[in-house]
């Protein structure tokens, strides 16, 4: 029995290999686990009201794209936040959380060839691991990008060959960056943009964390492509309520670009998507449409990064992130201070290396450990202040 080459290089997912790498050590105190991005904020009031007058939908098949309220709750939502106008019948779709619409998108629009010749999906690296599954999915080469200190911790397209870029079908692009917290700014997306333009590929930009920022809120991908006049099938944008309202299991999230772009995206999840149950459409459809739950949340995030700043003040080569809610720490070795902030403190860190991949110049997230500030502000102050003492202080 024969088995598909293009994964075997994969190696094991993130938390199972935090698991196999403390397997052996002994909690040095009580465990705070700050490894895993899952928003403990409180979520909207009123989705368990909602939930309970919905329920009589679970028996009904449930519409793939999403009920028409919901897209048009989202496209509303987008207006406001971005000043982009969608239409709610061709330009979105309704998603059971948004890596189902990064890896979905890449398989339903990446060519078989470009230029007569394999194609490329740029991915930066480090990165939210789902991109380089996508386009060995997509018979793709995953072509790793390095973004660091050197870069803004954005990946710099513009410095691959062009002979890469002329075969690039697909730029991935998260901002607020996981796991860096960078943003790309309107400059940014404007180079982007014209780059994809000269050689012809898309912009999938991954913004799950566009609500959580230290001070203005990120440009959009769509904002930017409407400002420069760029066509609507150049980018494809992912968004998703587990970061913004609190409600990651709720698994909502949503893609949109042109219609083009949606048509084909469409006709792939019809065969082999998962929709949303009806009655969490009917919940989505409310959290999109209220902003006062993201105030409040993001009022606490904002204490958060104020909270990290201060612990970490001294700390020589500390950035703390503009965006998104994780820390990503400069250390020695991911690895060892992992083990060494769970052996001696308890505290559960990811290494760096585990979110990158070994290019020619080394694992990029190889000297960084990432902090997820999840947890309620007594408990982060204790794990950070622990994690400081531990790591930083002779």
């Amino acid at each position: 029995m024969t088995f598909p080459e293009r994964f075997a290089g994969l190696p094991d997912y993130a938390f199972p290999r935090l698991r196999k790498l403390l397997a052996a050590s002994q909690p040095g105190g009580e465990v705070i686990d700050m490894t895993i991005g899952e928003p403990r904020h409180a979520m909207p009031g009123f989705v368990a009201e909602v939930l309970a007058a919905n329920t009589d939908g679970f028996a009904k098949y449930p519409p793939n794209e999403g009920t028409p309220e919901l897209r048009a709750a989202i496209c509303d939502w987008v207006e406001r936040r971005y000043g982009v106008a969608l239409d709610p019948e061709s330009q979105v779709m309704a998603l059971n959380g948004t890596r189902e619409g990064l890896f979905g998108a890449a398989i339903a629009l990446c060519p078989e060839t470009k230029g007569g010749k394999k194609p490329a999906i740029l991915v930066p690296n480090p990165f939210y691991q789902v991109y380089a599954v996508a386009a060995l999915t997509a018979a793709a080469d995953p072509i790793f990008v390095p973004a660091t200190t050197e870069t803004g911790f954005l990946p710099d397209y513009a410095a691959i060959p062009a002979e890469i870029l002329d075969r690039t079908a697909i730029a991935y692009v998260c901002s607020p960056s996981n796991p860096q917290g960078a943003v790309a700014d309107m400059g940014y997306w404007r180079d982007l943009l014209a780059l994809a333009e000269r050689h012809d590929f898309r912009i999938f930009a991954d913004e799950c964390y566009s609500e959580i920022y230290r001070t203005a809120p990120p440009t959009g991908a769509l904002q930017a492509a409407k400002e420069v006049g760029a066509d609507p099938e150049r980018v494809v944008i992912f968004h998703s309520l587990s970061k913004r309202s609190n409600l990651p299991g709720l698994r909502s999230g949503f893609v949109a670009s042109g219609p083009e772009c949606m048509l084909r995206i469409r006709q792939l999840r019809a065969y082999a998507g998962a929709p949303l149950p009806l009655p969490l459409q009917r919940v989505a459809e409310r959290v999109w449409a209220d902003e006062a739950h993201v105030e409040a949340s993001l009022a606490l995030y904002q204490q958060k990064f104020r909270l990290a700043d201060a612990i970490f003040s001294g700390v020589r080569n500390y950035v703390g992130p503009e965006g998104g809610f994780f820390l990503w720490l400069p250390v020695e070795d991911g690895e060892a201070a992992a083990i060494k902030a769970y052996e001696q403190t308890g505290v559960r860190v990811l290494p760096g290396a585990y979110l990158g991949r070994d290019e020619e110049g080394g694992n990029p997230g190889k000297g960084y450990i990432r902090v997820a500030m999840v947890a309620d502000l007594d408990e982060l102050q204790r794990g950070l202040t622990l994690l400081r003492d531990c790591i930083y202080k002779e």
